[in-house]
């Protein structure tokens, strides 16, 4: 999806939030179609404290730039502007590894799973260990 043009871009996404309504792994699915976009170290035009100045998804996808927490908040956002989860509460949580100095952005569903906290795809909740600082948690609400 992330070489084609950006209306390409744009149907893509609309059509794997579409296939996700339907999915029996939807959290592997999501995780499995953000894993590959292209990731740049940091991405300015998103404030990870500052939701109110964020673009919208759809102008991410334009813009197609991603760092760590873009693809969060793309992840965060795919589930949640389908009708499998859009009642779901989904939150996107920085949390801080002090012993590696290490930092993750793991998207939270309805408090059980937790999808872009590793490689390895998407993990129970449970699995994100208790030593981790929790320093930034921004809920999605509705698109303003």
């Amino acid at each position: 999806m992330f070489n084609q043009n950006i209306d390409d871009r744009l149907s893509s996404w609309a059509g794997h939030r579409a296939q996700l309504n339907n999915s029996t792994s939807p959290f592997e699915d999501v995780w499995e179609f953000w894993r590959h976009a292209p990731y740049i170290p940091y991405n300015n035009k998103i404030d990870p404290y500052h939701q109110a100045s964020w673009p919208s998804p759809w102008e991410i996808i334009v813009d197609n730039k991603y760092d760590d927490f873009t693809k969060a908040v793309m992840i965060a956002w795919t589930l949640k502007l389908t009708d499998k989860f859009n009642k779901s509460v989904i939150e996107v949580k920085t949390y801080i590894d002090n012993a590696k100095s290490k930092q993750y952005n793991i998207v939270c569903v309805d408090d059980r799973y937790a999808i872009n906290y590793s490689d390895n795809g998407p993990v129970n909740i449970e699995n994100i260990p208790d030593l981790f600082l929790l320093e930034n948690l921004i809920e999605l609400g509705t698109l303003r």
